[in-house]
């Protein structure tokens, strides 16, 4: 049995599945008691049903995104695994980010089915596990305090707080970083620049950019913001599509 058996087997099908079952059971009991708990203050009932129907709605097209993540991931890791981070807590960029950066530092040069070993899964599932968790730690001690702050006010500056800027920045640099990666694939070959390399990801980032430009400016300028709910669905499956038609060339 090769590892992309073992990874979906029925075992890893029946531990993975358990836990989503679990959060779903689990969301399913606070959207029940959400709406009992609107019913006893006295909210209108209409309006609640509203908000649930323009919830599941708007939820289904962002959803794509996660669809995507747990295919490209399936590959590699299997479908029970990344249909339990993608599912449970994981966010999309960090999924992929981590494994291919974990899968480098076991020694693989692409996070792939072909390069996969026992202890490279084991390495990568541990530190996308490990290294998301904190967000949940940390919340156990300092979340009270946090909220405290905005309630009196603390979360209304205008300029955005240091957390704000910290993730701003850090989204630039991971872009940066893969950006630079592409052009430096491009512009190399065999040591001298002959800009003969592989253009295909820089082509599929410009294009993923400026469909990802469009949502912005109609959610922002046209007063669209529902459109920045699609926003990196639509981004991505446009990349994508971009990819298949551009390789084809």
């Amino acid at each position: 049995m090769n590892i992309l058996s073992q990874l979906n087997s029925p075992f890893m099908y029946l531990v993975c599945g358990g836990i989503v079952a679990f959060v779903a059971v689990l969301c399913l009991v606070f959207l029940v008691r959400a709406y009992r708990a609107g019913k006893a203050i006295g909210m209108d009932t209409g309006r609640m049903k509203q908000a649930v129907v323009s919830s599941a709605a708007f939820a289904l097209l962002p959803s794509v995104g996660i669809l995507l993540g747990v295919i490209a991931l399936s590959g590699s890791l299997g479908t029970p695994w990344p249909w339990l981070r993608l599912s449970v807590i994981g966010a999309l960029h960090y999924e992929t980010q981590v494994a291919q950066a974990a899968a480098e530092q076991v020694g693989m040069e692409n996070l792939s089915a072909s390069e996969m070993t026992p202890e490279g899964f084991a390495t990568i599932a541990l530190l996308m596990s490990v290294c998301i968790m904190w967000g949940m730690v940390l919340s156990v001690f300092f979340n009270k305090g946090y909220l405290k702050k905005l309630g009196a006010g603390g979360g209304k500056s205008s300029g955005g707080g240091f957390g704000d800027r910290a993730m701003s920045a850090m989204f630039v640099g991971l872009v940066s970083a893969y950006i630079g990666s592409y052009i430096g694939e491009f512009v190399s070959g065999e040591g001298v620049l002959s800009f003969a390399g592989d253009w295909i990801p820089l082509a599929t980032a410009v294009v993923s950019g400026v469909v990802m430009a469009v949502f912005l400016y109609f959610g922002e300028k046209k007063g669209m913001a529902w459109l920045e709910s699609f926003s990196i669905a639509g981004s991505m499956l446009a990349g994508m599509a971009a990819a298949v038609v551009l390789g084809q060339l």
